[in-house]
């Protein structure tokens, strides 16, 4: 199996640093909200200044759907600015249309504004309807990365299409597996998806660096019999 990255989600600068030294290998810095939301710029610029790791960048300037109104969208293009201008790594969007389809136009533009960093889709991709096509249009744009449970509750229920995902990608895009995934449902799911990349929450500093530990054992080779 290939060494495998794990993300730890943060929003926080002291969870951020606490996930870093739990072994996490990219933050994805969130704002306080329900389901992350855009981080506040004195939060961004705390986490570059401590951060070794890469470090993502939310933006999502409300919760709830992701039908963003012309204003919101402005919004969503200066936060993505103004990541860049912070040295972040990479932005993590997603826009859709009312059938839940991916906003190809509105997810184009971002991923365009955000260069260099990298672009990741967030998990709206879950909330659209043919999730192969869907694929098929971030690869399209060009779109680096996108988060993803498999289109279901969690990356465990979702392994089979997760495992469809990776296949599908190739190295056109990266696969982050997220979704509930625990120390202890680790080792199942990496072994039947192949997923290169897994994201968490990091609120349970203990938890996390138990998920980091297991996929860690994972990556080393056999003993020598």
């Amino acid at each position: 199996m290939p060494l495998t990255l794990v993300e730890a989600c943060v929003d926080t600068a002291a969870l951020a640093v606490a996930a870093e030294s739990a072994g996490a290998r990219r933050l994805e810095l969130c704002g306080p909200g329900e389901g992350g939301l855009t981080p506040p710029r004195d939060l961004l610029e705390s986490v570059m200044r401590r951060s070794g790791v890469p470090v993502h960048v939310m933006i999502r300037p409300r919760e709830g759907d992701f039908l963003y109104t012309t204003a919101e969208f402005e919004v969503m293009r200066r936060d993505v600015v103004a990541a860049r201008e912070a040295r972040a790594h990479g932005v993590v969007f997603g826009v859709l249309r009312a059938d839940g389809t991916l906003d190809l136009e509105r997810m184009g533009e971002l991923t365009r504004l955000a260069r260099p960093m990298r672009a990741a889709c967030h998990r709206a991709f879950d909330r659209t309807p043919d999730p192969d096509a869907a694929l098929d249009e971030l690869m399209a744009l060009g779109v680096d990365l996108v988060l993803t449970s498999g289109h279901a509750r969690t990356a465990t229920e979702g392994a089979e299409v997760l495992a469809r995902h990776v296949r599908r990608a190739g190295n056109r895009i990266t696969i982050l597996g997220g979704g509930s995934i625990r120390a202890g449902n680790a080792r199942a799911l990496l072994q039947a998806t192949g997923l290169g990349e897994v994201h968490a929450r990091a609120t349970d500093t203990e938890a996390f660096a138990a998920l980091v530990r297991e996929v860690a054992s994972l990556d080393q080779p056999p003993e020598p019999t």
